[in-house]
């Protein structure tokens, strides 16, 4: 028997002697489905953890009356002993999780000059499709909820100089229990860290509304809502010609599109670049003979407009964030 509704333990048992049925509430089901989702490390960490934290209260002294531990733990119960363990075990994931976040930290930080967008959105809009359209990469495309749970981050395609980087985050859903935005919080920061957001929407589903504010939600509670957005209004193949003029009239900035569009697809890559483009500033940097093997982070950090040589080494014109060029200059100092 599933509850579309978070219900508490006690209510949980007498649902069960009731029916005489397993009862699982709408977090209960949720949790479930992220267990069957997560692959990489970091997630299954962090479902595991959400997981024991569902489940402690919910346990129940064995048919056995709960019995006294003897020796070590005595004087505890059964129950008692169980939650105990499971404390435990939530220390010892934690600990992993924050191994995994320090380093996940010092890949970010490798890219915090880099152009990065972030694709973000309510579960099944449709983000992983748009995501293999922009970086032609091979990620996981199916329709379900959070078939996406681990962050992808891949370049954009074609490539451009300066590379911009795209990332496809996990799905939000109405209702999503705390615990688990709390443990996906490494994971939503690639959006918080992203220099532009694009909210992703399946216009051909009526609750569209409802799930953008959900999604806006989420984002405001890990303190994303300044990064700066755009809305995608994604599947626009499945709405009809006059849905989609009400669309327009109601939200007059937002894109409306189709991942499976190849021209919608370019639109939106020209519209990225754009963005970023007007952030970028012209400079010029001396790169010395001598330090000729770092011409390949000049190249893949700004984009290289003219080139010119004299006595000192290769001058170069650059465009590029001014963040970039500053740690490209700071790199060059260092060498």
């Amino acid at each position: 028997m599933i509850v579309d509704h978070e219900i508490s333990p006690s209510q949980t048992r007498n649902l069960e002697r009731a029916t005489g049925a397993q009862v699982l509430d709408r977090t209960g089901v949720i949790m479930e489905i992220f267990h069957r989702h997560a692959h990489s490390r970091e997630a299954k960490l962090q479902v595991e953890i959400a997981r024991l934290k569902y489940v402690s209260p919910r346990l129940r002294e064995s048919s056995a009356g709960g019995g006294r531990q003897q020796g070590s733990g005595a004087g505890e119960s059964d129950l008692d002993l169980d939650r105990r363990k499971i404390r435990d075990r939530i220390a010892e994931l934690k600990e992993q999780l924050e191994d995994i976040r320090r380093e996940n930290d010092q890949r970010r930080s490798a890219r915090r000059d880099q152009l990065r967008v972030a694709l973000v959105g309510y579960t099944n809009a449709g983000k992983s499709s748009l995501m293999r359209a922009l970086t032609g990469s091979e990620v996981l495309v199916a329709d379900k909820l959070f078939a996406t749970l681990d962050t992808t981050v891949r370049a954009l395609k074609p490539e451009t100089k300066p590379r911009m980087l795209v990332s496809d985050t996990v799905g939000f859903i109405k209702k999503l229990p705390h615990d688990l935005v709390a443990s996906f919080r490494s994971t939503l920061a690639e959006a918080l860290e992203a220099s532009l957001l694009l909210f992703v929407v399946d216009a051909s589903d009526p609750t569209y509304e409802s799930q953008l504010e959900v999604s806006r939600n989420v984002l405001r509670e890990i303190g994303a809502e300044v990064v700066p957005s755009r809305l995608l209004l994604n599947k626009i193949d499945r709405v009809s010609e006059a849905d989609r003029a009400a669309l327009r009239a109601k939200h007059p900035d937002a894109i409306l599109l189709s991942a499976k569009s190849p021209a919608d697809v370019a639109a939106l890559r020209k519209t990225i670049i754009t963005f970023f483009e007007a952030a970028m500033v012209d400079d010029q940097i001396v790169l010395p003979y001598a330090k000729q093997g770092l011409l390949g982070d000049v190249y893949d950090n700004a984009r290289v407009l003219s080139e010119d040589y004299d006595t000192i080494g290769r001058i170069m014109k650059v465009r590029g964030l001014p963040g970039a060029i500053a740690r490209l200059r700071r790199t060059l100092a260092a060498s």
